[in-house]
């Protein structure tokens, strides 16, 4: 397989050789197209590969990325963001990958680990399509939370891609994007809905989010993963507007596109939890460690969910009852998972003095 990397960058100064470094073993060409950096980017990306193209921006990703894709002439595409890195050993399996890899597959589907604790284990993942065959019907659509739609023949791996942000993007970057198009006619479609949704909560823009997300929910052509995270905004949005009876009747609707997952069952729990209802919140956070982590599909991932955080909230449950074995006994479960982690350490050597 030859593998070409295409990368969009603007002002990417601090982390781009970072990133560039940690491909060299396995990229057999490299394309950078610049969208208007003015600081040492473009200089930086000079020491790596002279394929280098300018792109005037025009508040669209995958106008952005389809052009970087042109300009490919491998057999496979591979695309990162600046502030992404590729360890040794996923780029050891990488390597694997292009010498055994099965002709026939289109796509592959990398984990996305976007979020971290102390320890630098994920707390936030996903998949995403990462390497794609370079042929002309793949195409980036959407012009903001750009994606590449998965037809043909698609292969999961466990090869991880970690994102190491150390900017913050401006913070209504994307809502500008969303109200740009909106503002132009541009109707959403239904995963461009749940974006926008998802944007406006983050931007503290509750009714708005409220509104999009539960129109997202009566439409008839919304992926269920997006669907069950809808469900799961909303749950946030309804609590931090102190509706309780609607923020568990939105995480509940999310048991209507599929099983129960484990952060659901985690913000469920929490609600039973604040309001004291120690029975109730035992269940859910039982059921929340009964999960298991192995899914293979493109929902968002959070592996705390599943083991360390019910783990310390049923020792906290608990504690709070009397039940001091139990209490002790949960928190060893949770120092299992990270034995470093300052709460369980706190709560061992409370339970050593019991």
């Amino acid at each position: 397989m030859k593998l070409s990397l295409c990368m969009i960058v603007k002002n990417e100064e601090a982390v781009l050789k970072r990133c560039l470094q940690s491909v060299t073993s396995f990229i057999d060409e490299i394309i950078i197209v610049d969208t208007g950096s003015n600081d040492t980017t473009k200089k930086i990306a000079s020491q790596f590969t002279s394929k280098i193209y300018d792109f005037a921006w025009i508040d669209d990703f995958a106008a952005a990325r389809n052009f970087s894709f042109s300009k490919a002439s491998g057999d496979y595409i591979m695309w990162l963001d600046a502030d992404d890195i590729v360890t040794p050993f996923n780029s050891n399996k990488i390597l694997s990958l292009k010498n055994t890899y099965n002709p026939s597959t289109d796509i592959f589907m990398f984990k996305y680990n976007v979020a971290f604790d102390k320890n630098n284990k994920p707390t936030f993942t996903y998949y995403r399509e990462r390497i794609i065959r370079n042929i002309p019907k793949y195409k980036w659509e959407s012009p903001i939370h750009e994606v590449i739609p998965l037809i043909g023949n698609i292969t999961y791996s466990d090869i991880s891609i970690e994102h190491k942000k150390i900017k913050v993007n401006p913070p209504k970057r994307n809502l500008n994007i969303f109200n740009k198009m909106i503002s132009e006619g541009i109707e959403l479609d239904a995963r461009q809905q749940f974006y926008y949704g998802r944007e406006l909560f983050y931007n503290n823009d509750d009714i708005a989010a409220i509104n999009t997300l539960e129109d997202f929910l009566k439409r008839n052509d919304g992926w269920s993963e997006n669907k069950i995270d809808a469900c799961k905004l909303l749950g946030s949005l309804y609590l931090r507007n102190n509706n309780l009876e609607k923020a568990l009747v939105s995480l509940f609707s999310s048991f209507k596109y599929a099983e129960p997952r484990s952060n659901i069952c985690c913000d469920i729990g929490k609600i039973f939890f604040d309001k004291k209802d120690y029975k109730n919140s035992i269940f859910w956070y039982e059921l929340a460690s009964s999960k298991s982590q192995n899914i293979v599909t493109n929902a968002f991932i959070e592996p705390d969910t599943f083991d360390y955080i019910p783990y310390m909230q049923l020792c906290v449950i608990y504690y709070r009852l009397g039940d001091f074995v139990k209490a002790n006994m949960y928190n060893e479960m949770a120092g299992q998972i990270k034995p470093n982690d300052p709460n369980y350490l706190h709560n061992k050597n409370l339970f050593s003095n019991l």
